[in-house]
């Protein structure tokens, strides 16, 4: 078979009209060359009279802008030629064949997906781990993973996110069960849990629910987000809480906080320097994000997302 990429398309017998040709459509080689032409094709003589073999049939089944993909069948020399049942029979492979390839494309798509999430998560500055509804790792960043690994202030036994104390590791599945519940009202308060361990510098687990999107897909079925801080003034950057829980880009989670601040459109372009069309455009796609429709909504957003996991000038 890898003698064949040694012919370009015009070389073997039928294989351009076969391409150039309609969907579903199979092309016998007879039917495009006399079998006389096929017998003087240097593809004939070298390649399919060797093996025995005498004609094809081909079949295209995907043609995208970016790709074709054919299937095609050879016959034995001593056999009749290509019959017109065989030719339906594989008319009605074809389709088959296309949502097979479709369903290949979309696990692709999935996996990179997954992986620009990852890579997403990982450029985070706080450690993230996401979790299913009862407190399985789904995935933990970088920073998380390190956590992990010393099990230090937070461990995974047989799967489960757990704290060092049996009352804050109840308290800690309690949260993450409460955020996969808040998926209805995603703006809901996090919830803060004090994860320190004697001897260790002061930690808190910051508990929120994950949006329907990007991370519960590529993550499924994970539906609680846990930041973790190292020190009990430091809660987990905002920003990166609003890329974590909406699939914001960064540029799209720094317009939010702007907003969230309560300054106009103009101002908050201007604090940004990027032109108010390209505030526009941004905030368009945090809207369709966070299932907002105004400003007023995306302070109110901020407001309940904000405590406890954003800093407040309250003493």
């Amino acid at each position: 078979m890898r003698a064949l990429q040694d012919y370009d398309l015009d070389q073997i017998p039928g294989l351009k009209a076969a391409v150039a040709g309609d969907i579903d459509l199979p092309l016998t080689t007879l039917s495009v060359v006399s079998e006389a032409e096929l017998e003087r094709s240097a593809f004939f003589q070298e390649w399919a009279k060797p093996q025995g073999l005498r004609e094809g049939c081909t079949t295209k089944f995907v043609h995208t802008p970016d790709r074709i993909g054919l299937f095609s069948t050879t016959t034995w020399a001593n056999r009749p030629p290509i019959s017109a049942e065989e030719q339906r029979f594989l008319a009605l492979l074809s389709p088959h064949l296309r949502r097979a390839s479709l369903i290949g494309d979309l696990l692709d798509q999935a996996r990179v997906t997954a992986g620009l999430y990852r890579g997403a998560l990982d450029s985070l500055a706080v450690p993230v781990i996401l979790t299913g509804a009862d407190g399985t790792v789904l995935h933990a960043n970088a920073h998380a993973e390190h956590i992990l690994s010393v099990q230090v202030p937070l461990r995974a036994r047989n799967g489960i996110l757990q704290a060092q104390t049996p009352v804050v590791a109840r308290a800690l599945l309690d949260a993450i069960a409460t955020a996969a519940r808040a998926d209805a009202s995603l703006g809901s308060r996090g919830i803060g849990l004090p994860i320190s361990v004697a001897g260790q510098p002061p930690a808190v687990a910051y508990v929120l629910p994950l949006s329907e999107g990007t991370a519960r897909a590529a993550f499924r079925p994970a539906c609680a987000a846990v930041f973790i801080s190292t020190t009990t003034s430091a809660s987990p950057p905002p920003e990166d809480v609003l890329i974590t829980l909406y699939d914001l880009t960064p540029a799209e989670a720094r317009v939010v906080l702007q907003i969230g601040k309560g300054l106009t459109a103009p101002q908050c372009a201007a604090v940004l320097d990027i032109s108010e069309n390209t505030l526009k455009t941004h905030l368009g796609r945090v809207f369709a994000k966070t299932d907002t429709a105004r400003q007023a909504d995306l302070v109110r957003l901020v407001a309940n997302v904000g405590s406890p996991i954003m800093a407040t000038n309250s003493a």
